[in-house]
């Protein structure tokens, strides 16, 4: 992957000398003026919202630029081009399409991250992106445009000084498999990231705190047999009636739960995808699983890819497909508390898998907090509560403005 500091847009004319911080300077048509950290501010680009512009009017200007999987580069490109006028730290860093962002620097103050994905998934839509009544629709406008309004809302807030060292992590492909979160690589290349004391990502929750979350592992499960005619099975070996017993254990397999940190946890093991036969005629030779198997906090990969090789045992050959660590929940974190104490709309478990993980990983306490409405992600005509984005700002506000 690329890596590289990101450039300022090149001067329209003579070079101008900035005599003090802050000073504001004239080039061209641009206004241009320098940070108190002294890297250098320009306008808001005019096709964006202005600078300071309602979470509302940003979110929906987010969802008008399409980004599915694969295609974030146009709005990485817009976001790092709109973070050109904000009074920065130090240069944004992107890594192919995915942009760290220093606000803050040297304030005595915990190192907090605010972390959000620019893809979304492909799904359709009724219309564009619109407000009708309480919902703003739009792709992504619940998972999660809304987050990223949130985080741009927050470098733009003159009014917000926090005693916090504050970065904000824009960054891509998060829909897809664990290996291609460009998260990841993004935090091999900043390693101060690592060494923050909170990230917050801002994944749809209805702004409820959502501590923790389970690790995933999918397998491919294959059943071996034999073909032969259909009409004399006898002389072959059915791989999908043979599955039988395995599928049986796992439709019967009870969740295993666990309660950490207050928080209820569930391990459950279910096949999700099926694939098997040669033809209407033949007895099918291999039949195929995708089994998805989402565990405890607490467990470690190898401990979960163990658990469900024993499971399997014998009876299936079993190909890891794609391994993704747990995360604790951190509920008595002092951070934590004082995230709660901002009004957040209740506690709860995450009982799936998000980014806090890579972060726990790398010893950085994470939680998943974010305004947009869970039960929208991934939906046709996906949708947002407006109220809902303006009440998850002030929470957000409330919180950094009370570090």
């Amino acid at each position: 992957m690329e890596a590289r500091e990101a450039t300022a847009p090149a001067a329209t004319s003579a070079t101008v000398k900035v005599r003090r911080t802050g000073e504001r300077t004239r080039i061209g048509t641009d206004v241009r003026r320098r940070s108190r950290y002294g890297t250098e501010v320009v306008d808001v680009p005019p096709d964006q919202p202005p600078f300071g512009a309602d979470v509302v009017e940003l979110t929906k200007w987010l969802c008008t630029v399409p980004s599915p999987i694969g295609e974030e580069a146009r709005l990485c490109d817009d976001v790092l081009a709109r973070s050109r006028s904000w009074p920065l730290a130090g240069e944004p860093f992107r890594l192919t399409n995915s942009i760290a962002v220093p606000l803050s620097r040297g304030t005595g103050g915990p190192h907090i991250v605010l972390a959000g994905h620019l893809d979304t998934v492909r799904t359709q839509h009724d219309g564009p992106t619109r407000i009708e009544g309480d919902r703003l629709y739009g792709a992504g406008s619940a998972d999660m445009k809304s987050g990223l309004a949130l985080m741009i809302a927050a470098a733009e807030d003159r009014a917000l000084s926090p005693k916090a060292d504050l970065t904000l992590v824009f960054y891509s492909r998060e829909e897809g498999p664990f290996a291609e979160n460009e998260l990841g690589p993004l935090l091999d290349a900043r390693p101060e990231l690592s060494r923050a004391d909170l990230a917050i990502c801002l994944e749809p929750s209805y702004s409820k705190l959502q501590l923790g979350c389970v690790g995933s592992i999918h397998a491919k499960i294959t059943r071996r047999g034999r073909t032969a005619h259909s009409a004399r099975p006898w002389e072959g070996s059915n791989a999908i009636h043979e599955t039988w017993p395995l599928l049986r254990d796992l439709a019967e397999r009870a969740p295993v739960e666990r309660t950490i940190d207050g928080m209820r946890y569930r391990s459950v093991m279910s096949a999700t995808l099926a694939h098997g036969g040669r033809g209407r005629n033949v007895i099918p030779d291999a039949f195929e699983l995708n089994v998805n198997f989402r565990f405890l906090p607490g467990t470690s990969l190898d401990d979960a890819e163990a658990e469900l090789r024993a499971f399997v045992g014998d009876r299936a050959d079993v190909e890891l497909v794609d391994r993704s660590p747990s995360a604790p929940p951190y509920r008595s974190h002092p951070l934590v508390e004082k995230l709660v104490a901002a009004g957040v709309k209740g506690i709860e478990p995450k009982q799936a898998w998000t980014d806090v993980a890579r972060f726990a990983q790398l010893g950085v306490p994470a939680v998943n907090w974010g305004p947009g409405d869970q039960g929208e992600a991934h939906q046709r005509n996906e949708s947002t509560s407006v109220a809902g984005l303006r009440e998850g700002w002030t929470i957000l506000r409330a919180f950094l403005a009370g570090l």
